[in-house]
């Protein structure tokens, strides 16, 4: 099906009001938005870089590259969730290949997380948005955890990441996998995940509550930092581009539901192993096209946004991305006239 180079700017209005609804209604019932704690304002200027924000660019995971594709659901997620992006067919998928990193330009080797944001429409006007990375647990617990790990990160203070880690140690376990895991030298290869904890929903109204992960088809190729800095600042997109121009690339989505007394609201801690599993589908990624004019510059992976069949769970993760995302949102199409020209010489 084919996808809209971008919506008018009266569909953009709208969007923008019904997503900053919903993303202040999330906020406001996990108790963001109270005086005492954490704001999207707060939490969004903490993601500037020492620079300055690359303008028009998202303020966290600003490097990136579109592309479309489809979502080959086979049926079993069915079990789990009524939503129709379970049912078996194929639905179209709109993605987003990313680095962690407030600043557009950064070289590839200097970004140690990868990101995937994805968009599946289903024929029932419903969407289902994620926004994944590769690591196999986020930092901190929670999002005033992860304000002062943005301030901690920027400090000139000596001891400053020493405190911040003495303060939380559940981010050990992130930093084993940045320090230990090896790189991959393509976005292909990269297994990507959830980490956050939501709620599957199925025909009889029972609760399941999931996380999610994409299971790369490619074969892992490890690389060095050094090694990947020696193929260029942008060789990552090069690479996936050309990579998706010679056949589609896939990965497995799985399911994997939580047993009692697993912990559902602290994206820093990982699952046991043998959790039951559920294949239920295939992300088949068909065409990359560059950010500036493609289709997924003006979308917000929003987590919050789920088709009925799904929820957000008690991790308070979700309403805080959706509240930043909205604010990030707010800034980028406020400072259209600073995004860099694309390869024509005009503004996309």
């Amino acid at each position: 099906m084919p996808q809209p180079r971008r919506p008018a700017l009266g569909s953009l209005a709208l969007i923008a009001i019904v997503v900053g609804a919903s993303a202040a209604v999330f906020a406001y019932t996990a108790g963001w938005f109270s005086h005492e704690r954490l704001t999207p304002t707060r939490l969004v200027d903490a993601l500037a870089p020492p620079a300055g924000p690359s303008l028009g660019h998202r303020r966290n995971h600003a490097k990136g590259i579109c592309f479309t594709g489809e979502f080959d659901a086979n049926g079993a997620g069915s079990e789990l969730s009524k939503a129709q992006v379970f049912a078996p067919g194929q639905y179209p998928v709109l993605g987003r290949f990313n680095l962690a990193t407030a600043d557009a330009n950064a070289p590839d080797a200097t970004v140690r997380v990868h990101g995937l944001g994805i968009r599946i429409a289903t024929p029932d006007g419903q969407e289902w948005r994620s926004a994944m990375i590769d690591a196999p647990v986020f930092p901190v617990s929670t999002p005033q955890g992860f304000y002062e790990l943005l301030l901690a990160s920027a400090s000139k203070e000596a001891n400053a990441m020493k405190n911040f880690i003495a303060a939380h140690p559940e981010f050990a376990a992130f930093g084993d996998w940045a320090k230990n895991t090896p790189w991959t030298d393509s976005y292909a290869e990269d297994r990507f995940n959830s980490l956050d904890s939501f709620i599957f929903i199925d025909n009889a109204g029972a609760e399941h509550v999931v996380r999610w992960s994409l299971l790369p088809a490619a074969q892992p190729v490890s690389i060095s930092p050094d090694d990947l800095a020696k193929r260029g600042p942008d060789y990552l997109e090069q690479e996936i581009a050309q990579r998706v121009a010679g056949a589609p690339q896939r990965w497995t989505m799985v399911v994997t539901i939580s047993s009692p007394g697993d912990p559902t609201a602290d994206p820093s801690k990982a699952w046991p192993g043998d959790r039951r599993s559920v294949e239920v589908g295939t992300l088949v990624v068909q065409q990359i096209e560059a950010e500036a004019n493609g289709p997924c510059r003006d979308i917000n992976f929003d987590p919050a946004v789920l088709p009925t069949g799904m929820q957000t769970s008690d991790d308070p993760f979700p309403a805080a991305r959706s509240a930043a995302y909205m604010r990030s949102y707010d800034l980028r199409t406020a400072e259209a006239k600073d995004y860099p020209r694309d390869a024509t010489g005009t503004k996309p």
